[in-house]
Formats: structure tokens, sequence, C-alpha cells
């Protein structure tokens, strides 16, 4: 500290040319520090991702070809000025995934025509009325369509879907309309544009279709299962951590390995976005024409409700409560075989939407929670806790009441996932079982819960198509 003390007097003794010097001296580590810094951010960027690297070279290369209209005499000729509009058009529809990009590009495409065509009927109606109400007749047309398709940017499902169209609807037509005012060639003017824009867009398709495609449904289906498996990762090791710590307040696993349901609360704009441009996408892979991308967003929607109340159990892990040893002993033996069923329950949901089967394993795992649930709720409802202190009871009576409310999304989203693999046709699995394991009774919740530790074990047969 005294050593900073004075670098710091040192540096206010010294003259401002003193000061500008060491500045100077200075300047090139601390350009190297920037460039390491920005090197270091881009190569984890890329890394994360790699497809963004792939995605910008595909950019660099559309704009190459479509500036060809500029670059080679006879095409310039034949486009004239206009040809900038094919390099805007890609800068502008090119996205990273193909249903962000054809959304763009058809929106682009027919806005740009119907304004088009609106545009130069304006201008040809107006040309009729003579000079002087030529431009009132004009003005009046933009201030209509202007204000009544912005007025339709306001409903939700146009706003999801064609708000780009709306938009570049409202300027082509004010560029030709009002353009065409002091141009008597609007109609050449107008085609030169479309064109050139057509041009563009098609430009697009071809390069985000045909080179190393990034398809928004693939990233929305892999995202809604992951999202799956990250609360079932937290719900298997929740019993076990919580009651481990109120009993020798010491953690027993590393609980940054159950820290990963955070990303799910914050998932859903990014979900409703990859739905929408999911919708655009045509078919390919494992996922056919008009496939149910909205059976989606209901499992999302159903995965943060719980990924919330998992949120608020994650609270009583850092909690100084203690809870009533009493009713501790009562509840931990249920409470952790919940969360446990509930967390085989999730994860075989999480495979059964990645590899597009049907949910059949899951439905006994739903069915032991079911009965666990009742088993825990009626120990809350006719429990006994006399003379204890209300702070221990609460947080174990309330840590009991949530996994209660997990057990129930997790029913949720099992109907959910259920609709969504009868909509999709999702693949049969034959399960070949010695023996499946039938749902738990009441009595059978009272065997201690290491006989529950691991999931029942099935072998499992998947025929390819061919044979």
């Amino acid at each position: 500290m005294e050593i900073e003390s004075e670098t710091i007097n040192n540096a206010d003794d010294l003259g401002p040319f003193a000061r500008a010097w060491q500045w100077f001296k200075g300047l090139p580590e601390m350009l190297w520090t920037q460039v390491v810094d920005v090197a270091t951010k881009a190569k984890k960027l890329g890394k994360d991702d790699p497809r963004r690297i792939v995605h910008s070279f595909k950019v660099g290369l559309t704009i190459t070809l479509v500036s060809l209209f500029y670059y080679c005499d006879p095409l310039y000729d034949g486009f004239g000025v206009s040809a900038m509009w094919a390099v805007l058009t890609v800068v502008v529809v090119f996205d990273f995934s193909v249903g962000a990009t054809l959304g763009r590009g058809v929106n682009r495409g027919f806005a740009t025509l119907l304004a088009g065509t609106l545009g130069v009927g304006a201008h040809r109606i107006a040309s009729f009325s003579g000079e002087i109400c030529e431009p009132i007749l004009l003005g009046l047309f933009v201030f209509i369509l202007a204000a009544v398709v912005t007025f339709i940017r306001f409903f939700p499902r146009m706003k999801a879907r064609y708000d780009y169209g709306l938009l570049i609807f409202i300027l082509t037509f004010c560029l030709i309309s009002v353009s065409g005012y002091r141009d008597d060639e609007v109609l050449e003017m107008a085609h030169r544009r479309l064109s050139t824009i057509l041009i563009g867009g098609a430009s697009v398709v071809i390069v985000c279709v045909c080179i190393c495609p990034v398809w928004a449904g693939d990233d929305l289906h892999n995202l809604v299962a992951s999202n799956l498996e990250k609360l079932g990762t937290f719900l298997e090791g929740f019993g076990s951590e919580y009651f481990k710590k109120q009993s020798n307040g010491e953690s027993k696993d590393d609980k940054a390995l159950l820290q990963g349901y955070k990303s799910v609360l914050n998932s859903k704009s990014t979900e409703e976005s990859w739905a929408n441009f999911a919708k655009w996408e045509p078919r390919h892979g494992k996922f056919k024409y008009r496939h149910p991308w909205e059976k989606y967003l209901r499992i999302g929607s159903l995965t943060r409700q719980c990924a919330c109340r998992i949120d608020a159990l994650n609270t009583y892990l850092d909690s100084d409560l203690k809870a009533c040893p009493e009713m501790q002993a009562k509840i931990e033996e249920s409470s952790t075989k919940l969360s446990t069923e509930c967390s085989y329950a999730l994860k075989e949901l999480a495979l059964s939407v990645k590899t597009m089967t049907m949910p059949s394993t899951a439905n006994s795992h739903m069915a032991n929670s079911k009965i666990i649930a009742k088993t825990l709720k009626s120990l809350l409802e006719t429990g006994s806790w006399r003379g204890a202190d209300l702070l221990h009871i609460i947080p174990a009576a309330t840590v009991a009441s949530l996994l209660i409310d997990v057990a129930t999304c997790t029913e949720k989203i099992a109907e959910s996932v259920n609709e969504l693999a009868s909509l999709a046709k999702f693949n049969s699995v034959d399960d070949v079982v010695t023996k499946e394991p039938p749902p738990l009774t009441s009595k059978e919740m009272l065997r201690p819960c290491s006989s529950i530790e691991e999931p029942p074990h099935h072998v499992v047969t998947i025929q390819s198509p061919g044979e």
C-alpha cells in the first residue's frame, strides 16, 4: 500500500509532458494487452459454437458474389446503380439459421413486390390529377398506407412473423412513390430494384441452405431436451445434498453441478424466436412438414415453471436455518425418494425428446412419484410438531411442499411430451423387459432409500428401418 501511494504521489508530481511521455511509453504494452484480450475472446466465441465461424465465411462469400454486379461491366450496364440493392439485401436478409433467413427473404421479396406494384399504381393515378394535385395525392397515399401498415405491425401475430416484411413494405412504397415524382421512368426503376433484390435474396437462400445449414428447429429441439436434462440433474442430487447439510452442516456434493437449471429460467425468448424461425424451414432431417413446434413452446413453459420451484428449493441449500430434527427425520426418506423419482422421469423425458422416441419408460417413475407425493402430503397434514420452534418447522415443510409442486409440474411436462410424441409421430421403441417394475405401493415407500438409488434397468432393442 505504501509503494502504491508513493507511485501515485510521484505521478501527481510529474508535469503534463512527463505524464504524456509515460503514457506514450506504456502505449505499446497497453495495445498488446488489448489485442491479446480480443483474440482470447474471439477464440472462446468460436470454440463455443464453431458454426459462427462458418456463418461468417458464408456471409462474406455471398456478398462477394453479388458484388460482381458492380465489378462486371455487362452486369452493371444491365442494372446500373440499382445493383447495390442486391448487396443491401444480402446484408439485411442473411441470418444465422435457415429459418430466420428464409423468413426475412420471403418477407422482403413479397413486401417489395407488393409495395412496388402499389407504388407504381399510386404514381400513375396521381399523374392523372395534374401537376398541382399530384404531390398532394401522392402524399395522401403515403400517409394512409404508412399509417395503416404501422398499425398492423402492433398485432402480436403479425409482429412475430411479418414485422420485417411490413417494415420493408413501408420503405419500398415510399421510395417508389416519392422518388417516382421526380423520375418519369418509375416503372423501369421499380423493375430494376425488384430484380436485384430477388437476385440478392436468391443468392442468400442458396448459400444458406446448401453450405453447412444451421436449422433453428434442431436448435429448439435440442434446447428443450437439454433443459429437461438440467432439471433432472438438479433433482437427482438435491435430496441427499439438502438433508446431508441439515444433519452435518456440510455439503455432500459439488453444488456447482446443481446450478445448470438457472439457464432454463431465461430461455423463453430464445425458444420463441427459434420456434418462429422453425416454422419457415422446409422439411429436413427428422422434422417433417408442419412439425408441431407449438408443443415445444408448451413444454418449455412448463419446464420454466418447474425451474422456478427448483430455484426456490436451491435457496434452502444455502439457508442457515436448521430444520426440526423430528420433522426432518419423518420427511427425509419420502422427500429424497420423490426428488429421485422426478429426476429419473425428467431424464427419461429428455432422452425421449432428444431421440424422438415414445416416452414409455417414464410412466413407472411418474406413478411412483404420485404415490410418494401423496405419502409426503399426508405426513405434512397429519404430523404433530408441538413444542418445536416455528422457524425450524417452516424450512422443512416448505421444501416438502415445493417437492410436491415439482412432482405436479413433472406430471404436466410428461403429458405435454406425450402429446408432442403423438403429433410428431415419434418412433416406438420395443422394450424387451424381463419384468416391468410395477408402481410402488404405500408400504413399499417405507423401504430404505438406497433401494431406489438406481433407476430400473431395461433391455432395449432398437431395430433399424432396414432390418
